[in-house]
């Protein structure tokens, strides 16, 4: 597996793995971000989540499609960025097929007509993959006490 291929699977996995994200926009000139449940699909090079007709974001979007994604696991010191292309649809398909237990917290069910499909097309995403804090501070201490630089895990940026 190449290079690309690597950093690829990184970030997909990551965002599978993660699952939850700060979708960011901009609004006029500031930039706001919400936390949403992701569904990554790495086959179909998106990223799509379920939104409500009436929220702002969906505004935001149709004046700039440009958004950032950003996904963190502070735990295990994992995070990927991802800046994509945006588009708000009706499709009632792939609203049935994303629904899922935890968007009944927000609408009653995949019939509920003000729930809309966000679809990212991701252009391009950085990762940053640790082994964890622990470790991650332990390496830190290590390369203060010696004055090296830690090597505390994977990074990487990568065009998709």
């Amino acid at each position: 597996m190449n290079d690309r291929e690597n950093d690829l699977d990184q970030v997909w996995t990551l965002m599978e793995k993660i699952g939850f994200c700060m979708l960011a926009t901009r609004e006029s000139r500031d930039i706001r971000s919400r936390p949403m449940a992701a569904h990554a699909v790495r086959a179909e090079n998106t990223v799509y989540f379920l939104t409500d007709a009436g929220s702002h974001k969906d505004e935001d979007i149709e004046a700039d499609p440009n958004v950032c994604l950003a996904f963190a696991d502070a735990g295990d010191q994992k995070y990927v960025s991802v800046s994509g292309h945006a588009e708000v649809s009706n499709d009632r398909a792939k609203i049935r097929q994303l629904w899922s237990t935890p968007a009944k917290a927000w609408w009653k069910s995949a019939d509920d007509p003000s729930i809309r499909v966000l679809k990212i097309t991701p252009k391009d995403a950085q990762y940053w993959n640790s082994p964890g804090t622990v470790v991650s501070y332990v390496k830190m201490l290590a390369a203060a006490v010696s004055d090296t630089r830690p090597a505390i895990g994977d990074s990487g940026k990568v065009s998709m």
